[in-house]
């Protein structure tokens, strides 16, 4: 069995000018660098667009220092360290090294057959493009991933304070390598019945696991999560920090209904904010605090708040959705191509506002509907149900907000979700010594992938494996 890509249409990335085998890399160093560069500047633009309404800078000023950031964008995008160049040596690595392997596997093992040797020489070419292209992300020492530690007050006088890199800047990239490649293993082992049933029922269940335990590491440990996604996580939430602290604090135990810890002053500042009595900010006079502090505005019924959750996030999810599906429409635009963006972005903007409306309600479920009744009323059980109970059941309903979702996003959003899960469980930072198995990790899993795409592209799902058998088409 040939590992051939599939011919997919002719377009403008073909690049039937450049030699078929150079045709990958190209490829890659130009998607690699509109998806380093292109976000960056688009913030950018957008930023400076709202300034000069706003007018808080002089023209020429404000233009002088636009320009300048364009051009610093600009420039690092071509960085041999920076994320074009590791694109390129990724999959042009993958293909100039495949047919010199090859070469070499067909002398050392010829006792394997013809598919095996083509489908080994895939693999160590994939493996070794990856393993110099993760190595050379590596090398940009980034300020983020130093440590200075002090001299010691017994150090001699002439010490000086010792500075250290650490890793891990690219463990968001080993662990979608590594869920992808998961991926891929499971749909070979499973046959096509079992694969409907993963698109079905494991994929939901996958989202749902994953999204809760994000949701979880956002509340209690933000620092495991990636910073630009808990950062995304806030502004969708929309929600007073101090009301998560005071959470946070509940499960620490600072925070502690009939007892004055000192606590009161951080939620008797919201109440006054938001002109509620400040006993509600008490834990020592008020058991729990009322949930329409968690309402944050809406009133006391918290199915109300529900609906209003909904709606602000629907609008909120629409602003980023719709001029998305709209560019991508425009590309050919027809009535049909339109409509059916525009019905994909409510669609989209209908699972993101269940999705945090179904957070919020569990909060309210565990703490005034269904968890007294259960647990019962007294000082200890709302300790508990406050202190990780109602967060626990926010996050455990959330994730099926995406059984709203067609099948086909569903593996799509299975997928970006599971890196960021598994990432909860690791350190953000970690010895330098240690970072050759994430090496290992990622150059396995990258390798695993790029056989399969080789082999059969529709091994490898969603988005990301159309957009991986363009790159590597030749």
């Amino acid at each position: 069995m040939a590992l051939a890509v599939r011919p997919s249409r002719r377009g403008p990335l073909s690049f039937d000018a450049a030699p078929e085998i150079l045709r990958p890399l190209i490829r890659a160093y130009l998607l690699g660098y509109a998806t380093a560069v292109g976000p960056r500047l688009l913030t950018l633009v957008l930023q400076y667009v709202a300034k000069r309404r706003r007018k808080q800078l002089p023209p020429d000023l404000d233009d002088g220092s636009f320009l300048r950031s364009a051009k610093h964008i600009v420039r690092m995008g071509f960085n041999l360290q920076r994320f074009p160049a590791f694109c390129a040596v990724l999959a042009g690595g993958s293909t100039i090294l495949q047919e010199p392997l090859k070469s070499i596997i067909d002398k050392a093992a010829r006792s394997l057959s013809e598919a095996a040797r083509l489908r080994l020489a895939s693999w160590l070419s994939a493996f070794v493009a990856a393993w110099y292209g993760i190595r050379l992300l590596h090398t940009y020492e980034s300020r983020a991933y130093t440590e200075t530690i002090p001299v010691a007050a017994d150090s001699p006088p002439d010490a000086q304070p010792q500075t250290i890199k650490l890793a891990g800047r690219t463990l968001d990239l080993t662990l979608f390598a590594l869920a992808r490649a998961l991926d891929v293993v499971d749909k070979l082992l499973t046959s096509p019945w079992a694969e409907q049933c993963v698109s079905r029922l494991i994929d939901p269940l996958a989202f749902a696991a994953s999204s809760g335990l994000a949701m979880w590491a956002w509340f209690y440990a933000p620092e495991t999560l990636p910073r630009t996604y808990n950062k995304w996580i806030t502004s969708a939430a929309s929600v007073d920090p101090r009301l998560i602290e005071a959470l946070r604090r509940c499960r620490s135990g600072e925070l502690q209904y009939g007892k004055d810890t000192g606590q009161a002053p951080l939620l008797q500042a919201m109440c006054a904010d938001f002109k509620w009595p400040l006993v509600w900010g008490d834990p020592a006079a008020t058991i729990p605090f009322p949930c329409e502090m968690v309402h944050m505005g809406c009133g006391p019924s918290c199915e109300y708040h529900a609906v209003s959750r909904f709606f602000r996030a629907w609008k909120w999810s629409m602003a980023t959705y719709l001029p998305l599906t709209l560019a991508f429409a425009l590309r050919n635009p027809s009535r049909k191509a339109i409509i059916r963006a525009i019905i994909s972005s409510c669609r989209s903007a209908t699972f993101l506002g269940s999705f945090i409306t179904l957070f919020y309600y569990g909060v309210c479920l565990a703490r005034t509907r269904l968890g007294p009744l259960l647990l019962g009323d007294s000082v200890p059980c709302r300790q508990r149900i406050d202190s990780g109970l109602c967060v626990g059941t926010g996050c455990l309903l959330c994730g099926w907000s995406m059984l709203i979702e067609t099948p086909s996003r569903r593996k799509d959003i299975a997928m970006f979700m599971a890196p960021r899960a598994m990432a909860t469980f690791l350190p953000r930072r970690y010895p330098l010594e240690k970072q050759w198995r994430e090496t290992v990790v990622f150059a396995a899993s990258t390798a695993v992938v790029f056989t399969c795409v080789k082999e059969n592209p529709d091994r490898v799902r969603g988005v990301f494996g159309r957009l991986l058998k363009m790159v590597m088409d030749k």
